[in-house]
């Protein structure tokens, strides 16, 4: 690509000044995301079982000195702090007003969200309990409930990119794979992708 001789706008100037960062097509995707993106499993409620997670305070600073300098990809999960790493996200654009369309929010889905700090499903088994039945896996019950508490979570209406967490082998992958679809179709997620599987599952996903 050619540019004019042009002089480069003072606004453009500053922003090309503060970006740190390089930016690539995600996949096959035309989505751009920055690289490096920035994990937020480290954001959370230190009053949990996991005390070395950073709180809101300080996860917040941290959120806003990477967008200021162009990290504008952030990777959290449902599951990260029983859902406080995507709330830290949720009130960080809001409290900095950030605009929603200048970052790429990525989150997952597949382990229940437990109700308090001391249930964590990926350590835990709740799949017995009443009060998380069709709030984990890959079923497009589960797959619905999740993404509807992660827009609560995260204030948004729409996410960039929604992972699956793990592969479920309980569920039948047309059942997965058409919840996926209409999500998309329904504008609450733009894209979809994979996370924490074998290479022969992703390759059963295609």
């Amino acid at each position: 690509m050619t540019y004019s001789a042009l002089p480069v706008a003072p606004s453009l100037a500053e922003s090309l000044g503060s970006t740190k960062c390089e930016y690539r097509q995600l996949g096959n995707s035309g989505l751009r995301i920055s690289v490096p993106i920035f994990g937020c499993a480290g954001f959370g409620d230190p009053s949990g079982i996991r005390p070395w997670v950073l709180d809101e305070e300080d996860a917040a600073c941290l959120l806003k000195a990477a967008y200021d300098r162009g990290i504008n990809t952030w990777d959290t999960a449902n599951t990260y702090s029983n859902g406080v790493s995507e709330t830290i996200i949720g009130k960080t654009l809001k409290s900095y007003n950030i605009p929603r369309e200048k970052v790429i929010l990525m989150t997952k889905c597949f382990w229940a969200v437990g109700e308090d700090q001391a249930v964590q499903h990926a350590l835990m088994p709740v799949e017995k309990s009443k009060d998380y039945q069709n709030m984990f896996g890959l079923s497009r019950a589960a797959i619905f409930n999740a993404v509807e508490a992660s827009l609560r979570r995260l204030d948004t209406p729409y996410i960039d990119v929604l992972q699956i967490h793990r592969f479920d082998p309980l569920v039948p992958l047309e059942e997965t794979l058409q919840a996926l679809d209409d999500l998309v179709r329904s504008g609450k997620v733009r894209y979809i992708g994979a996370s924490s599987m074998w290479a022969c599952q992703f390759a059963r996903l295609q």
